[in-house]
């Protein structure tokens, strides 16, 4: 059998990874794509090359099948899948909540399955990729998904009883950011600036900080630290943020959606 990567149930997030696997060199004819509408399927095929199959195909042909349907449509998927599928496949959860074990239970004994938690700035290969072992899931699995997933952008072991912090902290965190950026740029325009003037400062200011995070090395406090003068402009609008909380609803928050994870992972609606 040829080394074939199939996606299941390709939407945005599936689409991302077909983009990095082929810009990474890998062959369109190993790399196969399923999707529920058949004009779905049929963009995938002319926008990539990749063939378009049911998922029945996509069991017997490839050998590693990423799981990237919604939470709640992931039960009928294994229903579906679990008689065809040999325990010899490596099986790619992406979704979130739900654990290796629910899967495990559900296919043939000894099946391989990882779960991973990546999150949308895979649409621009910038995605932060948490990557989890099955308990028959080796050091072959764990590197085989991280070549795909390092495609896209950043990949990090970590024990799966720490997926539902990584899910609040990195799963969520994008729209954590857009939240504030929204934010600000209302705080912006509340200030006499037009919205696109402060779209455009905020987002290139967020860049620029994000960089010096990634590529310094330093902590956080000594960059907020070299930004703010005393009696400046800067602590007093620290002091704001102190004053209302921010800090603490921060901590609130991704407490809170850890703790929806945990619900989900345990049959939660």
């Amino acid at each position: 059998m040829t080394q074939r990567v199939a996606v299941l149930g390709t939407g945005k997030i599936g689409e991302a990874l077909v983009s990095g696997l082929l810009r990474a060199g890998k062959s369109p004819a190993d790399v196969l794509v399923t999707a529920r509408r058949p004009e779905r399927a049929a963009e995938l095929r002319e926008r990539y090359g990749v063939e378009a199959v049911s998922n029945e195909e996509a069991v017997k042909a490839a050998d590693t099948l990423i799981l990237t349907v919604k939470p709640q449509d992931m039960g009928a998927l294994l229903d579906e899948l679990a008689p065809n599928l040999p325990a010899d496949r490596l099986v790619i959860s992406g979704a979130a909540g739900i654990p290796t074990t629910w899967f495990e239970e559900r296919l043939a004994p000894g099946t391989p399955v990882v779960r991973v938690m990546t999150n949308t700035p895979v649409l621009v290969d910038e995605a932060m990729s948490v990557i989890s072992a099955g308990s028959h899931a080796g050091e072959e699995h764990l590197l085989r998904t991280e070549e795909i997933f390092s495609q896209v952008g950043k990949t990090l072991r970590v024990p799966e009883n720490q997926q539902d912090a990584a899910t609040a902290l990195s799963g969520s965190g994008p729209a954590y950011f857009f939240y504030l950026v929204e934010a600000m740029t209302d705080a912006g325009i509340l200030l006499g600036l037009p919205r696109a003037v402060a779209h455009d400062l905020i987002v290139q200011s967020a860049v620029g900080a994000s960089v010096m995070l990634r590529d310094s090395g330093e902590h956080p406090v000594k960059l907020r630290e070299a930004v703010t003068s005393p009696a400046g402009t800067t602590i007093a609008a620290i002091r704001e943020l102190e004053n209302h909380g921010v800090r603490a609803a921060l901590l609130g928050a991704l407490e809170a959606a850890r703790n929806r994870s945990q619900e989900l992972a345990s049959g939660g609606k």
